[in-house]
């Protein structure tokens, strides 16, 4: 049997290296003792630990703040009238819901017999007193002509016995006639004197009083005239037409109906100014203003507006707002499009602000977690106006810092929360 050369081995002894992997076992404990310290220390110290991706972050940033509310509603033509049957009749709708009218274009015709009859009965009354004026106009040239007649007889009567009482003065003095004779000389001269003054007054007053007849005829022809071109413009009007270009929107009677005076016929759609009628809560009411900027999204596209009208009453909570487009040559509008819309009520330039969330309600806008490695770390903050996006930060942090801004009730009101 061979033995082995293992009896002549000598064990060496290397103090060096012994001291060496002393050192190092004994740098590993106290690093892992340290480690282990730490993450007990911080657990202890932060009681809770939650994950980082069940939480909302934001960083706070410096910027415009628009204080705004966002409501929802429909676009409304600006102008659209509903025309009106002037008068009782039956009606004829010329045109049809959907079709393109022109202004002053003809869309319905009413019947109305009733005041065809009125306008045939006025016509027949003008003309009776427009002979009825001609007739006294002949009638007073007539009168006229006899007074002036009888006036120029009643001068020629007085031209001769104004002759005869000179043939009787000369006469008398050469007592070639009677006393008698003369004095009846002298007598028909004041008679003829007389007639013919109150012939001439006669013939004045007569004229007065014929013209007077004349113009009560002619005022009477002119009053039912006037009522002609009333029935006649009425008559007119039988011809319905349309105010506006645009497009017809409904039927408000159906065809050949009977209609009322004022009735509702149809409602004409200007195409070419539209406005938004918005829905606003009520709590909103007092905030809204007019003039106030408002940005109206229709299909994807913007559109800028402004509050025209707001309404007085309150309906179902909600306030009626209308809104009138600046700029809509861009967007197809329709009749009873949905829209919404955001009114600005505020605009703060250069202010801190975060992007809203949870965390305004669950902190009361007064607590909030900042993010500092990987350490949630509870703060007290100041918060000023709010809009539907943002929410302005007076106090408390400053730009760049990260804050938690989902739910805060899984911190539990701790202090610090360790974040994994």
């Amino acid at each position: 049997m061979i033995r082995d050369t293992g009896e002549q081995d000598t064990v060496m002894n290397n103090h060096k290296s012994s001291w060496l992997k002393k050192g190092v076992i004994t740098l590993v404990a106290v690093s892992a003792i340290l480690l282990t310290w730490q993450a007990t220390s911080a657990w202890l110290s932060n009681e809770v630990s939650i994950a980082k991706a069940q939480l909302k972050l934001a960083t706070v940033e410096r910027g415009d703040l628009h204080r705004d509310i966002v409501a929802s509603g429909k676009i409304v033509a600006a102008n659209a009238p509903i025309i009106y049957s002037p008068e009782q009749g039956l009606v004829t709708m010329l045109v049809k819901p959907g079709d393109m009218v022109k202004s002053e274009q003809i869309v319905a015709q009413i019947n109305s017999p009733q005041l065809m009859a009125k306008l045939n009965q006025q016509q027949t009354l003008v003309q009776q007193l427009t002979s009825a004026l001609n007739r006294e106009k002949l009638s007073a040239r007539r009168k006229h002509l006899e007074l002036q007649q009888k006036l120029e007889l009643a001068k020629v009567d007085l031209a001769a016995a104004e002759r005869e009482a000179r043939r009787a003065n000369s006469s008398i003095d050469r007592q070639l006639i009677s006393q008698i004779d003369f004095e009846q000389a002298q007598d028909d001269l004041s008679r003829a004197t007389l007639r013919a003054h109150h012939a001439e007054q006669e013939a004045d007053l007569s004229k007065d009083t014929l013209a007077f007849e004349v113009e009560n005829k002619a005022l009477e022809l002119k009053a039912q005239t006037q009522v002609l071109t009333e029935l006649q413009r009425k008559v007119s009007e039988l011809t319905v037409l349309t105010p506006v270009a645009g497009i017809v929107g409904n039927w408000l009677v159906e065809q050949k109906a009977k209609v009322a005076i004022n009735q509702s016929l149809m409602m004409i759609v200007d195409l070419s100014t539209y406005e938004a009628e918005l829905q606003v809560a009520e709590s909103y009411a007092d905030e809204l203003g007019l003039g106030m900027t408002v940005e109206v999204t229709i299909a994807g596209k913007q559109i800028t507006g402004q509050l025209s009208s707001i309404s007085p009453e309150v309906i179902n909570s909600q306030v009626t707002a209308r809104v009138r487009m600046l700029t809509n040559e861009e967007a197809a509008l329709r009749q009873n499009q949905r829209v919404s819309a955001r009114i600005i009520l505020e605009q703060k330039n250069n202010v801190l602000m975060v992007r809203r969330g949870q965390f305004y309600q669950s902190g009361a806008g007064k607590t909030a977690y900042q993010i500092k490695n990987d350490i949630a770390q509870r703060i007290a903050l100041e918060s000023g106006t709010t809009s539907m996006s943002h929410i302005e930060i007076l106090h408390g942090v400053e730009e760049g810092d990260t804050l938690v801004i989902s739910s805060l009730d899984v911190f539990d009101n701790k202090e610090k929360v360790l974040l994994y």
